[in-house]
């Protein structure tokens, strides 16, 4: 049985909320570039040219090889220490893992809720029919692949220009987070970095990664500065621990 912390006056008890808003940094360690940064992916491409609205339709075919690269290498991809440890959270815990990240490493791991606010490599979509979505695995997208409707199938990814669909859910758990961690992210990209704006001032907020982002003065900031594979398994640790002399 999980050992629950009682913070309301029910039998039923209450289970602390962990909110966990993973970027790049994170997986980059399991090996999968990262897009920014020394060898980050846009030294390579350009935005404008493989991950946008305009470059699908000015040049599907090279969008579709950037993207089948991508997938091809996350499914080599392994989780690190740092999924690992977060799967720990659940038997305490509440645990949400809002992602920037497109790769399932996260899944692979363990965790059991999961919100990808960029899309995921695994899937394709309907060009024409977004809510056609099929899981393909590792396996590329070509030109003349349809969905059963006939449209060209892309990446389900959420390309710049695009609107976010999972943003909204994301706001409402961070605005309901006990404890809210951020890791591996420069809290650069909106509307992902903003979401530290719905968490409450008083809830608990840890910020990992090597180089720690600047943030205005939010009230309860916890820096914590290194490697998300060698930091989150220690904070996941004392999180865990905190609850055992709770109980």
């Amino acid at each position: 049985m999980p050992c629950i912390i009682c913070t309301t006056t029910t039998n039923l008890g209450y289970m602390k909320r962990i909110v966990i808003l993973t970027g790049a940094g994170i997986s980059a360690e399991s090996g999968i570039a990262t897009f920014r940064g020394s060898g980050g992916l846009w030294n390579n491409y350009r935005i404008e040219d493989v991950a946008s609205p305009n470059a699908w339709r000015r040049n599907p075919r090279l969008v579709l090889a950037f993207y089948n690269q991508r997938r091809a290498d996350a499914a080599k991809a392994q989780p690190n220490a740092a999924h690992k440890a977060l799967c720990e959270l659940e038997t305490h815990y509440q645990v949400h893992v809002i992602t920037q990240n497109v790769d399932d490493l996260h899944e692979r791991a363990g965790t059991t809720d999961v919100w990808h606010l960029h899309g995921k490599l695994r899937e394709a979509r309907s060009s024409d029919y977004p809510n056609l979505i099929y899981d393909i695995g590792a396996k590329p997208i070509n030109l003349g692949d349809v969905c059963s409707k006939g449209s060209q199938l892309r990446p389900n990814i959420v390309w710049f220009g695009e609107e976010v669909p999972a943003i909204s859910r994301a706001a409402s758990l961070s605005a309901a987070a006990d404890i809210f961690v951020v890791i591996g992210t420069s809290m650069q990209v909106y509307p992902a970095a903003s979401l530290i704006n719905y968490v409450p001032i008083t809830t608990p907020k840890y910020i990992i990664d090597p180089h720690i982002p600047n943030l205005p003065a939010f009230r309860n900031i916890h820096a914590m500065q290194g490697k998300a594979s060698v930091i989150v398994p220690q904070l996941v640790q004392q999180l865990l621990d905190a609850v055992q002399k709770k109980s």
